[in-house]
């Protein structure tokens, strides 16, 4: 896969995410500008590419609902759904793209990304200690990686067909 480290503007990303629409309810509607490939989709929750990722294979898991409490904004049979979804999801992106570990966790705020997401990020082998955890998912010190359209594309084909099979 061919990547390029981009830096990250936080000020930009910031003023579009405070002021502009839900990006998550965007990618719903089919109305964002930049293609997010789709790696899952049914009528409860959608999976797609991390539009800045850190690490390659790096998607969100979203109910296709606006909803912004994490847990407060579903019922329980609602909740486990979702959940279901992020470890099809999870399994999918393990078998396809080198992990060492799955880093799972919920960010976002009513301040910003306030639809309420998961992320999803395969943190690959080998991987120095110092530059796991926390500092693998700093898109703001890191950068992230500029991968081209179509290997994109062809990497969430490998992963939808991994959830269709049930990996």
């Amino acid at each position: 896969m061919t990547t390029h480290r981009r830096d990250f503007d936080v000020d930009a990303y910031t003023r579009r995410v405070r002021r502009g629409p839900c990006f998550i309810c965007e990618i719903v509607s089919g109305r964002e500008e930049q293609p997010h490939p789709i790696v899952y989709r049914d009528d409860v929750a959608i999976a797609f590419f991390n539009r800045y990722p850190t690490l390659v294979g790096y998607c969100l898991v979203a109910p296709v609902e606006h909803r912004e409490g994490v847990v407060d904004d579903f019922t329980e049979d609602e909740y486990l759904a979702l959940q279901q979804v992020v470890r099809r999801v999870g399994r999918a992106v393990s078998r396809v793209v080198p992990t060492e570990r799955l880093y799972v966790l919920s960010l976002g705020s009513r301040d910003g990304n306030a639809h309420v997401h998961w992320h999803v990020a395969p943190l690959p082998p080998r991987v120095p200690y110092e530059d796991q955890q926390c500092r693998s998912l700093m898109v703001e010190t890191a950068g992230y990686h500029d991968v081209p359209l179509d290997e994109r594309e062809e990497l969430a084909e490998r992963i939808r067909r991994a959830i269709a099979r049930g990996d």
